[in-house]
């Protein structure tokens, strides 16, 4: 029953996985949330030692069925892995499934040297290694770079059919900006585990991958594992041919030998035994034990073994003491004249979403997933481009700002880059400040009235004031007048915004809402660390 039951959850959470990516309406999250959060590297980035313990305690118990069941690039490979097959299996004219797997040597010293850069980039806050080799994160930018567009294609059409019958069902939906850089990085990631996955089933899962590697040396330790009964082993070499870890070796003579590090407990190779030779199975009398200590082992393989175990000990001994320490050229004309498109200023300090704390808190333990950005309602978050916080969000508030009530970033978010905040939070948390830029305001460059800045701030931070400072308020009668002692009329007068930083939270509306073109007159400079007001 282990290959049904396998399936059964890889489809579950491939799909469950899938949808929270796709979905830009937000109501898969409340059902599918957890399964982002049960995926092994992002609860270490956030340090949810219950996902931990229970990943660490499947695998003790019955070997990598993390890597076969749960992680969505895993699966991924299957599938590729699967079209390679099939494409094999159209050209057998007995109609059957080619065994097209044969056992490859260990590649101990790429695993051990990838896990140890893995760590030392974790370590120096070098995100844009570390997102380059977080599985969970690369599977997260292929579907929501490359296949989110379609997506939202086929929901686009979609709503232009119920609109014409009346039909309100579906919507129209903006798509997200993603810059080519990076659907040139998901598109080159998925172009490299199809062809290892095409032609040697999971090589990327069991060579490169850093979490591959930490559940494989501890899978040696496993209480249940796949083995041989030597009483029933006729040595076809079936269960060889079938293995896409290429991790069983099978020779005359000889007892059959699986590398344990590498078996993702798939059942392959359970399923093609004809004489039932092989089961899941605690040690027993007859059938054999680990790879690296077999009695028919080499001497000098032995000792490359126990090397490989102290160096895997040595570097994920440093791994879980860093995971626990890291714990404006024209404007509009009333919609007559041509709307230029608003450029993005340069902000000295990125914007950073409400409960990421801080942009040092978002680069520590942001994996680049692209989740909040897939499901960012407003298109305020986008991938960042620059080296030091390469793929992770960004905001941005040409197309869009971040509305008061919007948790749905923090909701969704799985690694602790952004932390879970309530409404009511979210608008006493101050991400930046509006600065206002004199040379780019209608009143100032046009002499044209405005004050949309001050009439849409959900914060009431920003305040109206005549533009000629001769005309002062009083504060007794709380009304304007001139230097000669006349009263005015604001409603006469050219008026700019005065922001009050200490009320400002940094939402962006007004950066947003502002006519002038193609730089607003008003913009937000974010601030390093957030603070409540």
């Amino acid at each position: 029953m282990l290959k049904p039951i396998r399936r059964i959850l890889a489809v579950v959470f491939w799909l469950g996985i899938t949808l929270l990516f796709l979905d830009f309406s937000g109501t898969m999250q409340p059902f599918l949330g957890w399964m982002a959060k049960m995926q092994f590297l992002p609860s270490v980035m956030a340090g949810n030692f219950i996902t931990i313990s229970i990943v660490l305690i499947v695998t003790l118990l019955m070997g990598r069925f993390y890597c076969s069941a749960v992680c969505p690039l895993g699966v991924l490979q299957d599938f590729f892995a699967w079209i390679g097959r099939w494409r094999v299996f159209r050209k057998n004219k007995k109609g059957k499934w080619a065994n097209r797997y044969s056992y490859s040597e260990p590649k101990t010293w790429l695993r051990l040297g990838v896990l140890a850069l893995f760590i030392i980039m974790l370590l120096s806050g070098f995100s844009a290694g570390v997102m380059l080799l977080a599985p969970y994160s690369s599977y997260g930018r292929i579907v929501a770079s490359l296949l989110q567009v379609i997506y939202i294609d086929i929901n686009n059409l979609l709503a232009q059919w119920s609109e014409a019958n009346d039909n309100f069902l579906f919507y129209q939906v903006e798509p997200h900006n993603n810059p080519l850089l990076l659907m040139l990085v998901a598109a080159a990631t998925a172009l490299i585990l199809f062809v290892l996955a095409f032609l040697h089933g999971r090589t990327y899962c069991n060579t490169i991958c850093p979490v591959g590697t930490t559940l494989g040396y501890l899978a040696k330790f496993s209480f249940l594992k796949m083995r041989v009964d030597e009483n029933k082993c006729i040595k076809c070499g079936l269960c060889e041919k079938n293995c896409k870890a290429a991790c069983i070796k099978v020779e005359k003579g000889q007892p059959v030998l699986f590398d344990y590090t590498r078996c993702v407990a798939c059942g392959d190779c359970q399923s093609v035994c004809a004489k039932g030779a092989i089961s899941l199975t605690k040690k027993a009398g007859s059938t054999n034990d680990s790879f690296q200590t077999n009695p028919s082992t080499p001497s000098g393989e032995a000792a490359s073994s126990d090397l490989s175990r102290r160096s895997f000990l040595a570097v994920t001994g440093t791994a879980v003491v860093a995971a626990t320490l890291k714990a404006q050229e024209k404007t509009t004309d009333g919609g007559l004249a041509a709307i230029e498109e608003k450029k993005v200023p340069e902000r000295k300090t990125p914007l950073t979403p409400p409960g990421s704390l801080s942009a040092t808190n978002l680069q520590e333990h942001c994996t680049a997933c692209q989740l909040c950005i897939a499901n960012c309602p407003n298109g305020v978050l986008r991938p960042s481009t620059g080296m030091e916080h390469f793929l992770q969000p960004e905001m941005q508030y040409d197309q869009g700002y971040c509305r008061p009530e919007c948790t749905r970033c923090a909701d969704v978010c799985p690694t602790g880059a952004i932390r879970p905040i309530t409404k009511e939070e979210k608008t006493a948390v101050q991400i930046g400040h509006a600065v206002w830029m004199k040379e780019n305001c209608l009143p100032v460059a046009e002499e044209q009235r405005c004050g949309s800045c001050a009439r849409h701030c959900p914060a009431q931070a920003i305040q109206m004031v005549p533009i000629d400072k001769s005309i002062r308020q009083n504060p007794d009668d709380q009304q304007w007048y001139d230097a000669e002692g006349n009263r005015v009329d604001l409603r006469d007068l050219l008026m700019i915004p005065v922001v009050n930083d200490e009320k400002c939270i940094g939402c962006g509306e007004c950066e947003y809402l502002c006519p002038a073109r193609p730089f607003s007159a008003i913009y937000v400079e974010g601030h390093e660390q957030h603070r409540e007001i």
